[in-house]
């Protein structure tokens, strides 16, 4: 069995991402920081990444060094130190007054494995030897983009930090007989475009999408590249409803209304629990009877095997409540 939480971080304006992975092997991988201390969360979220991944091989993933990605990453750093740190190389400019971006480019000049199309490593995505002597299998993670050599991506670099949601990266989490889930940070349209573009007949099918930029219309995923993802489930992270693409209704889960969304893993299947009890989750998803994590509601099982029909696309938040106001709800 593995773990994968999406954290629901942040309000107003500003909203941020984090996540974390308990693999089924002897890994353990979080996924951007936003550590604010107006939401009351940081020692928590903290305690619960020391406790999780006691023992483990642990890396930590950035997107990008945007604010709403990188904050709070040097109280991670302190609590929690980050020795396998993973980002995509740049050379984006110091601030000495932004505590987080300082670390982050410490970090990355210190600790990084810089992120690239089809990296490999050991404990990363292919097997390895401690100095004990221990086989650890590799975390299943994946990455598809950026392409280094790519010119588009080339111009973005060059330009730091304007249009810095575009280095983000595209990877996925995978295990043999379970759910594959894709990140893509804050990537927007265009670059999204320019991957699929290059990589046609290559693109991954996926289970679980986290959506682009928080599920936001500058990161909506374009429509020939969802095609080839196919994702069973779209999740949309944080951000105000007047700026959010809801894509699928048949398939989202949103955050604003779910909370912190917890993904418990296993053979052929995927149980969810949402923080918040929720009345429209994805009609995808069947009704077992599995243990709750205490303080967790659950939604349903994702039964990796089941084909899924095409339906509606919202692009308001007004359309898509009419839909499940006038649609009688599943058990």
């Amino acid at each position: 069995m593995s773990i994968v939480k999406s954290y629901s971080l942040g309000s107003g304006d500003i909203r941020g991402d984090m996540f974390y992975i308990k693999h089924n092997s002897t890994n353990f991988t979080v996924i951007d920081c936003y550590l604010n201390e107006k939401d009351g969360r940081e020692d928590e979220i903290i305690q619960e990444i020391i406790s999780e991944s006691q023992n483990r091989i642990c890396r930590f993933i950035s997107t990008h060094p945007d604010n709403d990605h990188i904050l709070g990453i040097e109280k991670l750093d302190e609590a929690w130190p980050i020795i396998n740190f993973y980002a995509v190389n740049n050379n984006i400019n110091a601030d000495s007054s932004d505590d987080s971006l300082t670390k982050y480019i410490n970090l990355k000049a210190d600790h990084n494995y810089a992120i690239s199309k089809g990296i490999k490593r050991a404990y990363l995505n292919q097997e390895g030897t401690t100095d004990t002597g221990e086989q650890i299998l590799g975390s299943g993670l994946n990455f598809y983009w950026p392409d280094l050599n790519n010119e588009k991506f080339q111009k973005t670099l060059a330009k730091l930090p304007d249009k810095v949601n575009n280095i983000c990266p595209i990877f996925t989490y995978n295990v043999e007989s379970s759910a594959t889930f894709m990140w893509m940070g804050d990537l927007e349209t265009d670059m999204q475009q320019e991957y699929y573009n290059n990589n046609i007949g290559h693109i991954p099918g996926v289970d679980i999408l986290f959506a682009p930029h928080h599920g936001r219309k500058s990161g909506e995923v374009p429509p020939d590249l969802l095609k080839a993802l196919n994702p069973k489930i779209i999740v949309i992270g944080d951000a105000p409803a007047e700026h959010i693409h809801y894509y699928d209704s048949e398939k989202t889960i949103t955050q604003n209304s779910a909370g912190d969304i917890y993904f418990e893993c296993l053979d052929n299947k995927v149980n969810i629990f949402t923080k918040n009890k929720i009345s429209n989750a994805p009609r995808i998803l069947k009704q077992e009877s599995p243990s709750n994590p205490e303080g967790w509601f659950y939604i349903g099982t994702l039964d990796i095997n089941t084909v899924i029909i095409d339906s509606p696309t919202f692009t308001t938040k007004k359309a898509l409540d009419e839909f499940y106001s006038n649609r009688p709800m599943v058990d």
